[in-house]
Order: structure tokens, then C-alpha cells, then sequence
């Protein structure tokens, strides 16, 4: 009776995947099927949704403030800008369809209620006139004659090294090693170029 059974439990899963079968045979199989939760990238607001993957989910960005605004006159459905200390807005993708002047006062002005200039900002369309938009405030820094458009400066009990835009480079950011100081003698500070000579700085220490 007992050969009997084994070989119609045999029988019964000779058609099943061979990992269903080696499952039962050291006991794990319970009937149920499992399904791995699925890994879903950050929501728009910052947080992480699901659960990460095999790779895992990369930490999302924070922001200073995500609220919603209606604003008529802005062109496509996604656009990114820094506003300056003085006001101005400064689209940073070249992606994103050029705004005419003052069309994105309204996002300023929804986001400006709670982050100071200077800001980052990135904008979803959610209806016709209806935007989700997001901003954090940045550090902006003067560097003249500083030339590319991604800066990397790294200060360690080694000395200094300065990358731009991958490439290694001679000489001192003044501007940037200010930002970098504030944080230890040994420091990583990373820079983006906005517009001209300005370009927006954030600082670690190591």
C-alpha cells in the first residue's frame, strides 16, 4: 500500500515543472503558489513603492514640497527648471518644449508658498490645465571659467581632484571648495551647470 501511494503521488506529478516536483520531495510544497511582490519605481512625491527588485529600487529624490497647480500657458506635458534667487526660471532639458516668458509663473508661485529661492522643480501634466509639480531648494554658486556642463570635486587626506564632465582636471574651484568645506576636510561636492557662470552645488562629507 505504501509503494502504491508513492508511485501514484509519482504519477500525479510526473506533468508538473521539475521545481514544483523537487519542492514536494523536500517537503516546501503547500499547494499555494507564490508570486514575488513586483518592484515599482517611486512615486512623484518621493516614496518608494512595492518593494525592490532584484536590482533593487533606487532611492528616490526627496523634494521640499509636491502640490499641484493650474496653469494654462504651459507648452508639453513635462518640464524641469531652477528658478533663480531673482526670480527667473531657467529650464535645465533640453527635452522639455522651450516656455514662453512667464508661462510657468503659476508652478512657481504654487511651490513658493513653502521652498525659498533658489529652487529645482520638475513638473507632470495631470489634465489640460492641471499640473503636479515638485521643488527643492538648491545652493547655487558662482564658478567663472569653469568650463563644461558636470563638476565633480573630491577632497580627501590625499589632496584634491577635480572631474569635468569625466575628464580630469588642473587648478581650484574656489566656489566650490567653499560649499565642500562647510562639510569637513574631507568632502565630495558635486556641480551642475544652470546658466552662464551659476551653477547648482550639493556637498557630502566622506
Amino acid at each position: 500500500m505504501q509503494r502504491r501511494t508513492a508511485d501514484s503521488i509519482r504519477l500525479f506529478r510526473r506533468n508538473e515543472p521539475l521545481h514544483k516536483q523537487l519542492a514536494a520531495a523536500g517537503g516546501l510544497d503547500d499547494g499555494a503558489t507564490r508570486t514575488a511582490p513586483a518592484a515599482q519605481p517611486p512615486g512623484f512625491d518621493g516614496e518608494q513603492r512595492g518593494e525592490p527588485g532584484i536590482h533593487g529600487v533606487p532611492r528616490a529624490r526627496r523634494f521640499d514640497v509636491v502640490t499641484t497647480a493650474r496653469a494654462e500657458g504651459v507648452a508639453g506635458d513635462h518640464v524641469r527648471f531652477v528658478t533663480l534667487a531673482d526670480g527667473t526660471a531657467v529650464q535645465t532639458s533640453d527635452e522639455d518644449e522651450r516656455q514662453r516668458d512667464d508661462a510657468l509663473a503659476p508652478l512657481q508661485q504654487a511651490v513658493e508658498a513653502t521652498v525659498d529661492r533658489p529652487y529645482r522643480a520638475e513638473a507632470v501634466r495631470r489634465g489640460p490645465d492641471l499640473w503636479a509639480v515638485a521643488a527643492r531648494h538648491v545652493e547655487l554658486v558662482k564658478a567663472p571659467g569653469l568650463a563644461g556642463e558636470e563638476a565633480e570635486l573630491v577632497s580627501t587626506g590625499d589632496g584634491r581632484s577635480l572631474h569635468v564632465d569625466g575628464q580630469p582636471r588642473f587648478g581650484s574651484v574656489p566656489a566650490l571648495e567653499q560649499v565642500g568645506e562647510r562639510q569637513g576636510p574631507e568632502y565630495v561636492v558635486r556641480a551642475f551647470r544652470v546658466v552662464d557662470d551659476l551653477w547648482e552645488a550639493q556637498a557630502a562629507a566622506l
